[in-house]
C-alpha cells in the first residue's frame, strides 16, 4: 500500500526511545567482567533501498542479496544500538522492511510486540508520546536481583545428581567456532497426529512439550546407546511472578538441561509422569544461567549439543495484519524471520491447528542425509 518512509523511521526511533534496554552497549569493566551500559540517546541505524529500476530476472535475486549481505554484517557490542532497520522499496505499492538485530537484545517472543509498538507509533505520528510508558526491561532484572541462586543451585545439582558425562552426536571439540552455515529439514505431523498427541498428554496430565521431550529423549539414547541422556530446552524465562512479564520487550529466553532417563521396568506412561514432575520441580529455578547450572552438577563441560525448543509467541502474524490494516494506506501483506542456530542440532516445535517439525543442523557437522534420516526416525 502507502507507506511513508519519514514517518515510519520515526516510529523506529521512536521503539529505541520507548525502551532503554535496546540502547545498551556491552562493554568490559575495569575488573573485566562485562556490563551493559545504557545510553540515553541513541540514532537509529535507517536505510533506504530503491528496487523498482532493477531488472525483473533479477529482482528476486537483489532482495535475496540483500538479506543475505544484512544478515551476515556483524554488530560492535560496544557500539548501540545492536539492531538497525531497511526499508526496501520493492515496487510503487510494496514495500519490505528488514529488522536485523543482536540475539542478545531480544527474544522471539519480544519481536511481534515490538513490531506491535513500532505499528502503534506509526499510527500515533506526532502523538506518539500520548502512548502509555512501556514496562522496562530494569523491572526484570530487579526481579532477577532478588531471586534465591544458591537454593536454584542445589535444586538444580538434585536434578543432574548421577549425570555420567555429556550427551553429544557431533564430536566433542571446546574449541570450534560457530558457523552461521545452517541447514535444516522440516516435517508436518498433520491433524490426526497431532490429535492423537494431545490426546495422549491431556489424559496423563502432562503437557505436549513433555511427550514431544521425551521422544527426543529416547531417539539421544538409540544414538548414544545410553540410557540416561540430556539435552537442551530453550524456556521462555518469563516469570510469572513479573506483573506484565509477557508484554514486556527483551531479552528473557534461558537454555536449560532436560534429563531423560530410561528404566526397562517402567513404561512410557511412567517415564512421562516422572519427566512432567520432575520439569515442574524446576519452574522456580528456569532463570539460573546455563553455566551456573552445569556448575551445580559439578561440571565445566558441555553437557549436551542438542536443543529443542518449542515456539508459541503472544502476537501472531493475524493480529499484527488486523493492526496495520487501514493505517493511512498501509497494511501488513506478511511476516517472516530468518535466525541461526548456536547448536549443532536443534528441534524446533510449532503448534497451530497441528504441529510442525524443523530440525536445524550446522553444515560443518552433519549432512542432509543423516539429519533426514534422523528426523524420520524420531517420527517414527
Amino acid at each position: 500500500g502507502r507507506v511513508d518512509a519519514t514517518r515510519l523511521h520515526t516510529a523506529a526511533q521512536a521503539v529505541l526511545n520507548r525502551h532503554p534496554n535496546l540502547r545498551v552497549a556491552f562493554v568490559e569493566g575495569a575488573d573485566g567482567i562485562p556490563v551493559q551500559l545504557v545510553l540515553d540517546k541513541v540514532p537509529v541505524p535507517w536505510s533506504e533501498v530503491d528496487l523498482r529500476n532493477v531488472d525483473d530476472t533479477t529482482h528476486p535475486d537483489a532482495l535475496t542479496r540483500l538479506l543475505a549481505d544484512d544478515q551476515a554484517t556483524h554488530f560492535d557490542m560496544t557500539a548501540p544500538p545492536l539492531i538497525r532497520f531497511t526499508l526496501v522499496t520493492v515496487a510503487e505499492d510494496r514495500y519490505e522492511l528488514v529488522v536485523a538485530n543482536h540475539h542478545i537484545l531480544l527474544d522471539g517472543w519480544s519481536m511481534p510486540l515490538l513490531m506491535t509498538d513500532m505499528l502503534a507509533l506509526y499510527a500515533a505520528g506526532d502523538q506518539a508520546s500520548a502512548l502509555p510508558p512501556a514496562r522496562p526491561y530494569r523491572s526484570y532484572l530487579e526481579w532477577r536481583a532478588e531471586q534465591d541462586e544458591a537454593t536454584s543451585r542445589q535444586v538444580w545439582a538434585t536434578a543432574l545428581e548421577g549425570v555420567e558425562g555429556p550427551t553429544l552426536l557431533a564430536p566433542a571439540d571446546p574449541g570450534r567456532e560457530i558457523s552461521s552455515r545452517a541447514g535444516e529439514a522440516t516435517a508436518d505431523l498433520g491433524e490426526h497426529r497431532t490429535r492423537a498427541l494431545s490426546e495422549l498428554a491431556a489424559r496423563l496430565d502432562v503437557t505436549v512439550n513433555t511427550v514431544i521431550q521425551a521422544a527426543w529423549g529416547i531417539l539421544m539414547m538409540r544414538m548414544t546407546g545410553r540410557d540416561d541422556t540430556v539435552f537442551g530446552s530453550t524456556v521462555s524465562g518469563r516469570p510469572p511472578q513479573l506483573a506484565g512479564v509477557e508484554s514486556m520487550i527483551g531479552l528473557f529466553i534461558n537454555t536449560v538441561p532436560v534429563r531423560v532417563r530410561a528404566d526397562p521396568d517402567k513404561s512410557i506412561t511412567q517415564l512421562l509422569t516422572r519427566m512432567h514432575r520432575e520439569q515442574a520441580d524446576l519452574l522456580d529455578h528456569l532463570y539460573l544461567g546455563l553455566t551456573d547450572i552445569q556448575q551445580a552438577a559439578g561440571t565445566t563441560d558441555a553437557l549436551f549439543d542438542t536443543l529443542t525448543v518449542f515456539e508459541s509467541y503472544p502476537v501472531e502474524q493475524a493480529t499484527l495484519t488486523e493492526q496495520a490494516d487501514a493505517l493511512d494506506g498501509m497494511t501488513l501483506a506478511g511476516v517472516r524471520a530468518n535466525d541461526n542456530t548456536h547448536y549443532p542440532l536443534a528441534l524446533k516445535i510449532t503448534d497451530d491447528t497441528h504441529i510442525r517439525l524443523t530440525l536445524t543442523y550446522l553444515h560443518d557437522l552433519f549432512d542432509e542425509t543423516y539429519v533426514q534420516a534422523l528426523l524420520n526416525r524420531y517420527l517414527r
